[in-house]
């Protein structure tokens, strides 16, 4: 047993040296998973023969749970709205394209038969949420027209789709498909598999903000379990578990929550195994041997999907909504393909379903390609298309992006002598620049105004211009556009709000602490102090 535990351990840490040397290779680090899984497999150096297809496709299916459970807990909807209707299309209509043409071309090119060719179009049909994040974070890719977040999205959301469209080219295959229950079928995986998704997330954000639980760090254990509750609870009704957890992750992921920072720090790493797992068991699993006798239809597939089926696809989705030609060959080249399809395949594998061709060491083959080509181009192919946005922080279309805001929080506590004892707030004299943002008072946060009556025992936070840390408040930004009421308006003029207070402005490059007196203009962004 123990061999086995240091096996696992000395894989891990190789995993994270590779995650190192990979900027400087600049070749993407999942690839590099993958290699290491080949090396340490059959055909590799240290020959550990592993052909487990049933568990590998149990480990790799609660793996997928929590990459698109993340996928969606570290999208910014805020950031992600204003594209949010074309992503959703090209991870809806634009997997159906792709999966069409692709299957197409696998019958009438390479000659294989019709439903297996449907297989192969739908197993590599979505993106992959996995290479696409960890590309755009590692290279700091901020990309114009909100692009980021489209694919984002896309590559996030689209799994569940080629996963029911995997499910019903299966079913064919076998002699269990019912076309009159086809159209049911559907809607109940959506339909039930949103409403499990967006149910849970909103209970589990609010059980996070109602109950603080005695050990701190069970929160995180709240969330993992309850991930695993979306899923399953959706898949065990009918209902499509992926985009279950997908949803969840994205309602939960975009509540105020007081312990954001720890839950995607927790996930972070989490993911980040899970991925290193599904990669390095891909290459465990090939053999290496097998791929030269697959290497040309393989290869074959794998250009008409990069150069034809994705970009079509796009082209096909994104020209109506009249998109730049840049935007949309950059979309069509971020098609990276992963963790999901080799997971599908994995399904395939092990269905009852009988195809006449390795369909595993295909995707297996079509993944690999995608990453090394595709993912070492990607930071290329945007300063080539010129969709390099300076001026844009990639950071922001994730969830956990918090804007860094000069500003030190001061903790003062008021005793019985203390010259603030049974002063109301707006008769402190306090120096300029300074602000009483928060009162901690018996283990309650009160937000306070200039009738507060300070009581001996309170503990006050201050704020001021500074560098410094703000992990004594709950913090959030609101952005002012040109729709907010709030235009024009002084701060004394808005209603007063018990949960939250405006502790500080940033405009353009200024850090503005307000008073009263101070107005709101357009685009200003508003630094408010929460009470929970």
């Amino acid at each position: 047993m123990s061999i086995y535990i240091l096996t696992a351990a000395a894989i891990i840490l190789l995993c994270l040296m590779l995650n190192k040397l990979s900027g400087k290779l600049g070749v993407p680090t999942l690839a590099l998973f993958i290699l290491l899984g080949m090396l340490f497999g059959s055909d590799g150096l240290l020959k550990i023969h592993f052909d487990d297809y049933v568990t590998t496709e149990r480990i790799c299916t609660v793996a997928l749970i929590f990459i698109i459970f993340y996928g969606g807990f570290d999208t910014s909807w805020r950031q992600a709205r204003p594209v949010a209707l074309k992503a959703g299309l090209l991870s809806s209509l634009g997997v159906l394209l792709t999966a069409g043409l692709t299957g197409a071309f696998c019958h009438y090119a390479m000659g294989f038969a019709f439903w297996e060719s449907m297989l192969i179009g739908a197993i590599i049909s979505s993106t992959d949420a996995a290479s696409v994040f960890s590309i755009l974070r590692s290279k700091r890719l901020g990309l114009k027209n909100g692009t980021a977040s489209m694919l984002e999205i896309e590559s996030g959301s689209n799994d569940p789709f080629a996963y029911m469209l995997t499910l019903l080219v299966l079913s064919v295959m076998k002699g269990s498909f019912d076309s009159q229950a086809l159209p049911l079928m559907l809607v109940q995986q959506v339909l039930l598999g949103a409403a499990c998704g967006a149910g849970t997330g909103a209970v589990s954000a609010w059980a996070l903000r109602r109950f603080k639980l005695t050990v701190e760090g069970f929160d995180t254990v709240l969330v993992f379990g309850m991930a695993l509750i979306a899923y399953a609870g959706a898949d065990s009704l009918g209902g499509n578990g992926y985009l279950s957890v997908y949803l969840f992750g994205i309602v939960l992921g975009n509540s105020p929550l007081k312990n954001k920072k720890t839950l995607v720090h927790f996930f972070n790493g989490l993911t980040g195994l899970m991925q290193i797992l599904i990669f390095f068991l891909m290459g465990l699993l090939s053999f290496p041997s097998q791929l030269l006798h697959i290497c040309l239809p393989a290869l074959g597939i794998a250009l008409f999907l990069t150069f034809v089926a994705r970009p079509l696809s796009v082209f096909a989705i994104l020209t109506p909504f009249r998109c730049p030609l840049n935007q949309q060959l950059l979309v069509s080249w971020t098609g990276l393909r992963g963790a999901a399809s080799i997971v599908f395949a994995i399904m395939a594998t092990v269905d009852p379903a009988h195809t006449n061709n390795d369909v595993f060491h295909i995707t297996f083959f079509i993944v690999l390609f995608s990453i090394f080509l595709q993912g070492s181009l990607l930071p290329f192919m945007a300063r080539r298309l010129h969709m390099i946005d300076d001026n844009a922080n990639v950071m922001k279309t994730f969830s956990d992006y918090t804007e860094e805001v000069p500003l030190q929080c001061i903790k003062i506590t008021v005793g019985e002598a203390h010259p603030w004892a049974n002063i109301r707030v707006r008769d402190i004299c306090s120096t300029p620049g300074m602000l009483l943002a928060m009162i901690l008072r018996d283990k309650e946060r009160l937000i306070p105004h200039g009738d507060t009556l300070l009581l001996p025992g309170d503990t006050v936070f201050i704020t001021a211009l500074s560098t410094g840390d703000k992990e004594e408040l709950h913090l959030a930004e609101i952005p002012i556009d040109k729709d907010n009421t709030w235009i024009g308006s002084t701060l004394r003029d808005i209603p007063a709000d018990d949960e939250r207070l405006i502790i500080a402005i940033q405009r353009k490059n200024e850090v503005v602490i307000p008073n009263g007196q101070t107005v709101i203009r357009l685009n200003d962004v508003l630094l408010v102090s929460r009470a929970g």
